[in-house]
């Protein structure tokens, strides 16, 4: 499935578009510079979360909730 969105660019690079890229192929092409953009930027936020994870800092804060919360009657689900 697909579904129409609407954005702005700049004037020359639609001009530049235009001239050179098919209009049957515009949005195939957009759709891959969006994918690739959103992978990286996915790939960036996994290894900031992986960073932040590995931190002694948090598993130092970590060890001291669950020092002081870790019998609080909860299941873990």
């Amino acid at each position: 499935m697909t579904v129409k969105v609407m954005f702005s660019l700049p004037n020359q690079l639609v001009s530049q578009m235009k001239a050179l890229i098919p209009p049957r192929e515009r949005s195939k092409i957009i759709a891959v510079f969006l994918k690739k953009e959103i992978s990286a930027r996915e790939q960036n936020l996994y290894l900031s979360a992986k960073k932040l994870e590995e931190s002694s800092g948090l598993k130092k804060e970590m060890e001291i909730w669950d020092k002081d919360f870790g019998r609080d009657g909860l299941k873990d689900v």
